[in-house]
């Protein structure tokens, strides 16, 4: 699983030392010489598993699709982004993170009333 690209549809093969690899910088990250380029690029799909080859001189829209299951193996990267995130159990089954702003109005307001039981100022109202 590669940590760079999030939705890698292939693996491929460094052509320098023969190791699989999800991206290079996966690969500048783990071996200590740089990528060698070549047009001739080796890839396993990681939908079904097979391996295939690419001309990268003759590469057409056609060529973005493995030949053996049909998957769309060249998209748009999407690259992990840092966000801040409140985590914390399921709230159908534990709502205490929650809070309705709606219930603190209506507890604001209750006071502000008073309590039906509660003479609070009552004698001005009387007279």
């Amino acid at each position: 699983m590669c940590k760079h690209i999030l939705n890698a549809q292939v693996s491929i093969r460094s052509p320098c030392c023969k190791k699989w690899f999800d991206c290079a910088e996966c690969h500048a990250e783990t071996e200590a010489h740089p990528l060698q380029q070549t047009m001739e690029m080796t890839f396993i799909c990681k939908r079904c598993r097979k391996a295939f080859r690419k001309n990268m001189e003759t590469f057409e829209e056609a060529d973005e699709y493995c030949p053996n299951c049909d998957n769309h193996f060249v998209l748009e990267a999407k690259t992990p982004q840092a966000a801040l995130k409140v985590e914390s159990e399921d709230t159908r089954m534990d709502a205490r993170m929650l809070k309705d702003e709606r219930t603190r109005r209506l507890q604001d307001e209750l006071k502000m009333e008073g309590d039906v039981w509660e003479d609070v100022g009552g004698e001005a109202r009387l007279g």
